[in-house]
């Protein structure tokens, strides 16, 4: 069978910037569009130069791609030239290969919101294509509410996106602006546009997720015949987001019918990387990726269930519907008082430690688990402070260093501009290639603020741990959360740390106690222990 071309195009740097929260820095949208390119996309968006200074600044220093790097703007404006437009002009200066405007297709937008007459706006579209295809460069139209404009004037919609097919337009982008569109409706519609003329292999889809359905529609709109698809790493984008590429990529290339039908930029080999620029993503956000987000988020393979462990131990396939290293990912056993040992045995192998069915020690582990779980402890998320457990109760915990004792004050005091401000102060004591350490450290951040007594330990614990010191360089914190797990008198508080370091590896840990400095020195540790271990065990 011959595999046909499907294109992908990421909106990630233009439309994913809409999301609430979200403004890249231009070395942000650099480091991006690298790491698309090395995914394998074929088009990125970089953004609209001349809407603002980061953009702009982009196109200025834009990185060679082997993707098609593009710019987006819009159609000329009423009663001026294309030639003469300088909105449109800032476009095109980019110098970018590709353009993609956006204009009107629905009778409603062009009458209320551009106040000009239909063929006004048709002969816009088609004047500001022709003036892409004349100066050599690839012009895409964005058909902006065509699905909502489809229903309420068919004939008009059509002959908009025809116009600007007839003056050159390589792709016709089908956008599904408000979100609302189901699945069925789109495959329908887009059925209908290829039947009245304009080619599939012409035609994109541009989906929202304000159902949850921009993935099935986009998907709807590849079984009509569409050829291109858009959306943003992550389902970042305006509302409710795009359709998310880290979903529609792996299903492209890994199940049927599209893995045997089409061919994308994105290869297997490519694919392998999807999880980690996923999270380097949220790392650049700031924000902790989703646990349960498809294919690429950390949970997306983790086996809870006895039961289910039991399956995978002898066929992975059993409960899974992709080997996760496909995507970059991996299987999970997470540990909780609802383990069984075939579930632990599957649990420590993951984690270097060879154990037999039947040994004793795994009972032991287990009794364990479930009892510091009764005092408050949840090893289903903190997998690294199980594997430090688990090997605690084996005998093969090293001894790495060993914490005398630490202090952490909080001061709060008047600055010199009378404003009220904290600042948190930590000692730490370690034993450490047979001597005493004291390290000081103060949680004030390059712009001046405090960072909490938490950041204070981190920094002063890791600050000189002697031969161990380089090997925590690439470490840092990425979340950190905290649940009362009693109430009154007797509360237990519960944190969970989230750590990451330059291998792109992230690794959960726990800590419990009466006291909520106390518990999150247990589990940054913990997170500093289970690091050591696998650093120095290769």
């Amino acid at each position: 069978m011959t595999e046909e071309r499907l294109y992908i195009y990421d909106t990630t740097l233009r439309d994913g910037q809409q999301t609430q929260g979200v403004q890249f820095s231009t070395t942000e949208k650099i480091s991006i569009a690298n790491a698309l390119d090395t995914l394998g996309v074929d088009y990125i968006e970089g953004g609209w130069p001349g809407a603002n200074p980061t953009d702009s600044a982009f196109f200025e220093t834009a990185p060679a791609t082997r993707a098609t790097m593009t710019a987006f703007g819009m159609t000329k404006r009423n009663g001026i030239s294309a030639e003469n437009d300088d909105v449109l002009a800032a476009v095109m200066n980019a110098g970018t290969k590709a353009l993609c405007l956006v204009g009107k297709t629905h009778d409603f937008h062009v009458s209320a919101a551009l106040g000009i007459t239909l063929d006004e706006n048709t002969d816009n579209i088609a004047r500001s294509v022709r003036h892409v295809v004349a100066q050599g460069r690839e012009a895409l139209f964005d058909a902006e509410h065509f699905f909502d404009g489809y229903r309420a004037n068919p004939d008009y919609a059509l002959s908009a996106i025809q116009a600007a097919h007839d003056a050159g337009a390589r792709w016709i982008v089908l956008c599904d602006t408000n979100g609302g569109t189901m699945p069925a409706e789109v495959g329908r519609i887009t059925a209908e546009v290829i039947a009245a003329g304009i080619p599939g292999a012409h035609l994109g889809i541009h989906t929202h997720n304000d159902t949850e359905n921009a993935v099935a529609c986009s998907l709807a709109a590849i079984d009509a015949g569409a050829r291109q698809i858009q959306g943003t790493l992550n389902g970042l984008g305006e509302r409710c987001g795009n359709a998310n590429l880290t979903t529609l990529i792996p299903i492209l290339l890994l199940k049927e019918p599209y893995a045997s039908c089409f061919k994308t930029g994105v290869t297997l080999d490519g694919l392998v990387n999807l999880t980690q620029i996923s999270r380097s993503l949220d790392e650049i956000l700031n924000r902790v990726p989703m646990k349960q987000a498809a294919f690429v988020g950390s949970s997306a393979f983790a086996h809870k269930a006895g039961l289910h462990a039991s399956a995978i131990l002898k066929d992975p396939s059993t409960y899974e519907h992709i080997e996760p290293s496909l995507v970059g990912n991996a299987r999970i056993i997470p540990m909780s008082n609802q383990a069984g040992q075939s579930n632990l045995r599957r649990r420590l192998e993951s984690a270097g430690l060879k154990i037999t069915k039947g040994d004793p020690a795994l009972a032991r582990i287990l009794d364990e688990v479930k009892s510091r779980e009764a005092e408050g402890y949840a090893y289903d998320t903190a997998q690294a402070s199980f594997e430090l457990l688990a090997r605690k109760v084996l005998g093969q915990m090293p001894a790495l260093f060993e914490v005398k004792r630490y202090r952490v004050t909080v001061e709060r005091r008047k600055n010199k501009y009378n404003q009220m401000v904290s600042l948190s102060e930590a000692v730490v004591v370690v034993k450490v290639d047979g001597e005493k350490r004291l390290s000081v450290s103060e949680s004030m951040d390059a712009e001046g603020c405090d960072r909490g007594p938490v950041n204070a330990l981190s920094k002063a614990l890791v600050k000189d741990l002697g031969q161990y010191s380089a090997l925590l360089e690439d470490m840092h914190l990425v979340d950190f959360k905290v649940r009362i797990t009693q109430g009154g008198t007797e509360a237990v508080t519960r944190v969970i740390i989230d750590s990451e370091d330059g291998q792109g590896r992230r690794w959960s840990t726990v800590g419990v106690s009466a006291n909520i400095v106390d518990a999150s020195f247990e589990a940054l540790l913990d997170a500093i222990r289970w690091k050591l271990i696998r650093d120095s065990n290769g």
